[in-house]
């Protein structure tokens, strides 16, 4: 009787360690590897992501543990990647121009869940997701607004890299203006380089000196020449990412592309283990916080228009080129 009694004690305390452990287990924090690829403060994409981060930070608080890298050069890229999908569970690569080296490292850490934010359809991994921001949409509705707030009919847009969606961003910019005015004069320019100060400068100056006074923009620190340029000659810009009215007279709107938004969906989807691999298309479909128009001083008439034409977008009677 002593002996089962005793065989039957250490069952018990097995079991209870065994639960004990299991809690350990459960209780482990979910571990992010994160990639801003330029400057968290950019006024623009990067830091729009990192807002996401912070965000999912406040909201989970020590159930993740995240390690991040920003400013890394494209060449160091893959290296980057490498060093986050080493050390975690969930890697983020914000920005479409981290695709390339996601799906080159994914295959060497099959256990590693990998989300680009900016992602394409040509992302489909096992242990990839790609989220599309759809910029071409809200760029369209941007350059409906800009056409709407231009006092001389004439409005620009500065791309950084001539890619894909990035073109057809300045393309449905040109085309949403259009819709509002015809006649618009509409300039469009890539300075080859998201964060090249000195080239934005020049080509939004260049615009001005043709009458452009509302300008657009994907750029990241190359934002800092677009607003030179206006601030000293009097024009104005729609700012992109993150609505950030009220704070800098140059911005007479923003387009909100939730590139936060998209960051810290892919840390919900893992904390809640719900993580999907494969292209999420997100944009007006998605809701504002994944995008919408912020007009700092509307009238009436111009929510209610800008409105319309997202409802439009959506819709699928207002047709856009993807990106």
């Amino acid at each position: 009787m002593i002996t089962r009694r005793m065989t039957l004690q250490g069952l018990a305390a097995a079991a209870l360690l065994a639960a004990g452990m299991g809690a350990a287990l459960a209780e482990e924090p979910l571990t992010v590897g994160i990639l801003i690829p330029g400057s968290k403060s950019d006024k623009g994409w990067m830091e729009s992501g990192y807002n996401g981060l912070v965000a999912a930070r406040a909201k989970y608080g020590d159930k993740i543990k995240v390690q991040m890298i920003e400013n890394i050069s494209y060449a160091d890229m893959g290296q980057a990647l490498t060093q986050l999908a080493s050390a975690n569970k969930l890697v983020i690569g914000v920005g479409g121009q981290t695709q390339a080296d996601v799906l080159k490292v994914a295959p060497r850490f099959p256990d590693v869940k990998f989300s680009i934010v900016g992602g394409n359809a040509g992302a489909e991994r096992p242990n990839v997701a790609g989220y599309d921001v759809k910029q071409a949409e809200i760029a369209f509705v941007a350059g409906a607004a800009a056409a709407m707030l231009s006092k001389t009919g004439a409005v620009s847009y500065v791309g950084g890299m001539e890619i894909p969606s990035i073109v057809n961003a300045g393309k449905e910019f040109g085309n949403g203006a259009r819709y509002i005015n015809p006649n618009v004069k509409y300039f469009e320019s890539y300075t080859g380089n998201f964060d090249d100060v000195a080239k934005s400068k020049e080509a939004t100056l260049a615009a001005i000196a043709q009458g452009a006074d509302i300008h657009y923009h994907i750029l990241n620190l190359g934002l800092r020449g677009l607003e030179q340029a206006a601030s000293e000659k009097g024009t104005h810009i729609i700012g992109s990412y993150t609505n950030y009215c009220g704070t800098d007279p140059l911005y007479l709107a923003y387009s909100i592309t939730g590139v936060g938004y998209q960051v810290s969906y892919a840390i919900d989807q893992a904390v809640a283990g719900t993580w999907a691999p494969g292209y999420k298309p997100f944009g007006l479909a998605m809701g504002p916080e994944a995008s919408t128009i912020a007009v700092c001083a509307p009238t009436p008439e111009m929510t209610e228009k800008l409105k319309a034409i997202m409802e439009d977008i959506k819709s699928g009677k207002i047709k856009v080129l993807e990106g």
